[in-house]
């Protein structure tokens, strides 16, 4: 008796010690199920994913999953009980993030993100990047509840499956999660199929059978009060509460290894946020997932679709929020309020002039030499619209520029309405040899030529080596009678009285590409671009009144009267590169702009200061000129820029419509920033039917190398780097002899031993540019590579160089010399080339 009265008692003890133990356990952390999460934290998740991109100007996400802007895994986190916000039986929180890729976030983003390297400031910069974004988030939670109903509108579209969402979308609406989560069920279904038809069993992938896989599925959608959408995601809960429903938004920031947290330097910039959904002060809201003030249809009934996500507001590098610009705008006044007190604190004379040094180079040192430096000094490449340095690395280049590849199929479609259709004998050796690399949109450009020619498109299966032969034709085999639906552009700033060889690159190429596409082509002088950043002013030079010597009296003191003369000496070299004269038209922006004007007017309007910043690096001593330009050099990309020059007929009887007209740029990789610009907005110059949606189509060439090696760029400005279109036979030889870099050996017993690096020597990379034959191209290169054969050294690969450069200045000059004054204005007149 007295044993068990001693065990009873024991359990008793146990069971309240245990009692006590977990009424006083603190409360755990747990991570939801998407089926349980709650539709206050979808609705928070999916506002945010619109606030963040619009706040520091960045897309909402991407369509496809090649390209850099995707948001990070959401994690769906609950809190019991939040005493820090003095928040009792709630508290709904989450986190997530955007990549914003490297260099400080400048590639993906318009908003200077705080940096990692900003100091003492950092601190300060960071708490007014959360309050800024707080504000906003919880800005348009207020303006929904208020009079002013209609600046959010909320969507909840169904699908029976996740491929339909996707199919109907594009990866948009998908975060990594769920990205990852998607290949990772394909890959389970792909093994099943597998293993079923291993055993003889019929079994298709729920990915690819008509009911698709994944599951039913919701994807939220919120646009803004101009039908703009704001923000587009895959819902990680069922249902979606009206925003007046969420109280407020608070971002968690108290400690940044676990909440929010912004990571920004040269190699990685992120930004993560963790939110927290307080609850409205009214208990009468339940939110408890009712869908009657948000809208719920059918996903494959809503007209949005990829074609309009991709042309939207919500996938450009545009801050689309006022909050953002404010931060924007504070950091400027950080900056200068920051050189104001240096200047303030300096005492010595010595203090002063290194202040003063500092200002000055902060306020003429153009961007791109700063970043030219800070490469050269990491050992890497900088290639912007202004600067070419290091070693180029053409792979990583297509990366980060986000073009592709220009691959062999794409080369036998243009082979296809090309070569096939009796224009020209064989690709042009700039695409056989991939001197041309890149693109963006070439395979639309093929499919319209394709449609205006009557033919299909080469089999994706098979071999598509292109014809390396000549092929004998004389004119074209298969002629529309309907205008060409594309037109090609491309310009020349003229900086130098003579052109050289790496200027004639491109204009050699287009040259062949109007012929071969039998299309328009206008040329851009940009000799306002010229002045604006190298122009001069001297009041010396300003007239005087008095007309002595000849001179203007009434005339500036600047030098714009010299570039405008370049362009006329520009263009004889460029005439003389053998266009088709009857459908090119060259004109100088000094004297065409008015045509233009109202589509630069339209540019201007869509592009914002801080984009421009953003994709060429100009800051606030920048002059206005130079962030008004890109729009004037944008605006030839649109057909409508030329209403008298593309406007017209062809002579029989069809007209064309200038507004709808494709254009194709052949240009060097480094202007592609402009274009870049050019395409997000380009939608909002055209109707709607144009066929590129008014993108314009690209196709890159790699960069002629200096003599000195087989880096950056050719320059004008060292005459010793450059074969000039006007030298002599004997300033060619000269140059080649002693200044091509080579990358043969030492001594001839290295050579015959190890032969030559093709990669770095300069004589055969340009014979690569300039050699017309395949095969001797391939001999030379077999046997100096080798040590080996006629072409066994430096010095013969040399001769063969200079005798093929001969040739080619030899017959440019002459036609150059045939180009007069009047011939120019020829060329240079307004009139209907199609």
């Amino acid at each position: 008796l007295c044993l068990c009265i001693f065990d009873l008692c024991a359990n008793l003890w146990i069971s309240l010690a245990a009692s006590i133990t977990n009424a006083t356990k603190e409360p755990t952390t747990t991570t939801m199920s998407s089926s349980e999460v709650p539709p206050e934290i979808s609705t928070a998740h999916l506002l945010l994913r619109g606030v963040l991109p619009a706040f520091i100007g960045c897309s909402i996400g991407s369509t496809s999953s090649t390209s850099t802007v995707r948001p990070s895994a959401f994690q769906m986190t609950y809190r019991k009980e939040l005493p820090k916000l003095g928040i009792s039986n709630g508290g709904l929180s989450g986190k997530f993030g955007y990549n914003l890729g490297k260099r400080f976030g400048g590639e993906l983003a318009s908003l200077s993100v705080p940096k990692d390297d900003d100091g003492e400031n950092r601190a300060a910069a960071v708490e007014k990047f959360w309050v800024g974004l707080e504000d906003a988030a919880n800005r348009l939670i207020q303006s929904s509840s208020s009079s002013n109903n209609d600046v959010m509108t909320m969507k909840r579209m169904k699908f029976s499956s996740e491929e339909e969402a996707l199919s109907k979308f594009g990866e948009v609406i998908f975060d990594a999660g769920q990205l990852a989560s998607r290949d990772k069920r394909i890959k389970k279904e792909l093994k099943a199929a597998k293993e079923a038809k291993e055993k003889g069993e019929s079994v298709v992938p729920a990915t690819t059978s008509s009911s698709g896989g994944g599951g039913a599925v919701s994807v939220g959608q919120l646009s803004s009060s101009d039908s703009q959408l704001f923000s587009l995601s895959l819902l990680h809960g069922d249902n979606l509460v009206p925003l007046s429903s969420l109280g407020r938004i608070k971002i968690l920031r108290e400690n940044p290894k676990n909440e929010s947290n912004i990571v920004c330097n040269k190699k990685k910039c992120e930004v993560t946020i963790k939110f927290c959904v307080v609850p409205p002060s009214s208990s009468s809201s339940d939110g408890g997932g009712d869908d009657a003030a948000v809208v719920v249809e059918n996903g494959n009934n809503t007209e949005l679709d990829v074609t309009l996500i991709e042309g939207s507001k919500a996938m450009s590098k545009e801050i689309r929020l006022e909050e953002g610009t404010n931060y924007e705008l504070w950091t400027q006044q950080m900056r200068v309020e920051a050189m104001s007190t240096l200047s303030a604190t300096t005492t010595t004379a010595q203090e002063e002039e290194t202040a003063a040094a500092l200002t000055t180079a902060e306020a003429t040192v153009d961007p791109t030499t700063q970043a030219k430096a800070a490469a050269a000094a990491a050992d890497d490449m900088v290639v912007t619209a202004f600067e070419v340095a290091g070693s180029i690395d053409y792979n990583k280049l297509i990366e980060q520029f986000g073009s592709k590849e220009l691959t062999p199929y794409l080369l036998r479609r243009l082979e296809n309405v090309t070569v096939k259709q009796g224009t020209v004998d064989r690709l042009h050796r700039f695409l056989r040899r991939e001197i041309f690399f890149s693109h963006r949109d070439i395979e639309k450009i093929c499919e319209l030529l394709e449609g205006w020619y009557g033919v299909s498109p080469p089999p994706i299966d098979g071999d598509h080596d292109v014809e390396m032969t000549t092929t004998t034709t004389t004119s074209p085999a298969n002629k529309p009678n309907t205008p060409c639906p594309i037109y090609l552009y491309t310009g020349r700033g003229p900086s130098s009285a003579a052109m050289h060889l790496g200027h004639l690159v491109p204009f050699l190429f287009t040259a062949w590409l109007q012929k071969a596409f039998q299309c328009p082509l206008v040329i851009q002088m940009t000799d306002d671009e010229k002045f604006i950043f190298k122009g001069e002013y001297t009041s010396e030079n300003s007239g005087d009144g008095t007309g002595a010597n000849g001179l203007d009296p009434n005339r500036t003191g600047d030098n714009l009267d010299y570039f405008a003369n370049l362009t006329t000496e520009n263009a004889k070299d460029i005439i003389a590169c053998d266009f088709i004269p009857d459908k090119t038209f060259l004109f100088s922006d000094l004297d065409y702009v008015g045509r233009m004007y109202p589509n630069i007017v339209r540019i201007w309007k869509a592009v914002t200061v801080n984009q421009v910043n953003g994709v060429f690096g100009f800051d606030s001593s920048a002059n206005i000129g130079k962030t008004a330009f890109p729009a004037i050099q944008a605006a030839p990309s649109f057909g409508s820029s030329f209403p008298n020059v593309l406007g017209g007929g062809n002579g029989g009887g069809d007209v064309a419509n200038p507004a709808t007209l494709a254009c194709l740029i052949p240009c060097a990789i480094d202007q592609d920033p402009y274009f870049r610009l050019t395409r997000d907005i380009a939608h909002k110059l055209v109707p709607s039917h144009h066929p590129l949606q008014g993108k314009p189509s690209l196709i890159h060439s790699k960069f002629f190398p200096p003599l000195q090696g087989a880096q950056g760029k050719m320059s004008s400005s060292d005459a010793n780097s450059a074969i000039f279109l006007t030298d002599t036979f004997e300033d060619i030889e000269r140059k080649i002899k002693q200044h091509a870099f080579s990358g043969g050996q030492d001594t001839k017993k290295k050579q015959e031993e190890l032969g030559a690096n093709l990669d770095v020597d300069v004589s055969y990379q340009w014979l690569r540019f300039f050699l017309e034959d395949d095969d001797e191209l391939i001999r030379i290169g077999k046997e100096y590579g080798s040590g080996s054969g006629e072409h066994w050294s430096t010095g013969k690969v040399k001769a063969k160089l200079v005798a093929v450069l001969k040739d080619l200045v030899e017959e440019h000059q002459e036609r150059r010399n045939a180009v007069t004054d009047e011939v120019v204005k020829q060329w240079m007149t307004e009139r209907c080339i199609l």
